[in-house]
């Protein structure tokens, strides 16, 4: 959360001149905003939405940008360790800023608490995903695209 995954992957893909998903956005797109599916349904529910919506996003061509728990279904795990992953860090006093008067279903009763304690958890699993490591802390966004789009380009090449 709050690392910059929409906004790095739109530039990027401008760039790259694909098409950008954000599974976030698409699930609000399609069933309401994430924070009412929380409030009515709960997050269970919500995974399960978001895990349809990566699984048809991931079929497409382009980057998808995925939100912080998609990674927890493991029929999403799944389908990740099939397809180039990246992941975007941050630190807990660099994204604190970035999240300050956030609407996030996650942080509403704790904020960076919550945070650090879902970050911790993720991690290993976030590690054991990811073919590239980016982090976002002190870097301007365009200095994160170009790496990825480099990244992505090499890979290209290579294949």
């Amino acid at each position: 959360m709050g690392a910059g995954k929409t906004s790095i992957g739109k530039k990027a893909a401008r760039r790259l001149a694909v098409p950008f998903a954000d599974t976030d956005r698409l699930v609000a797109a399609r069933h309401g905003s994430v924070a009412d599916l929380f409030a009515r349904h709960g997050e269970e529910h919500f995974r399960e939405l978001e895990r349809l919506v990566v699984a048809e996003a991931l079929q497409g061509e382009g980057l998808v940008s995925l939100g912080g728990g998609a990674v927890l279904h493991p029929a999403t795990q799944e389908l990740l360790r099939a397809v180039p992953v990246v992941l975007l860090t941050v630190t807990a006093e660099a994204v604190a800023p970035r999240l300050a008067g956030s609407s996030r279903p996650l942080l509403a009763a704790e904020g960076m608490v919550a945070w650090r304690r879902i970050a911790e958890a993720r991690a290993p699993l976030y590690r054991e995903l990811a073919d590239l490591v980016l982090d976002t802390s002190h870097r301007p966004v365009s200095g994160v695209v170009d790496d990825l789009v480099t990244w992505i380009d090499r890979r290209r090449t290579a294949s």
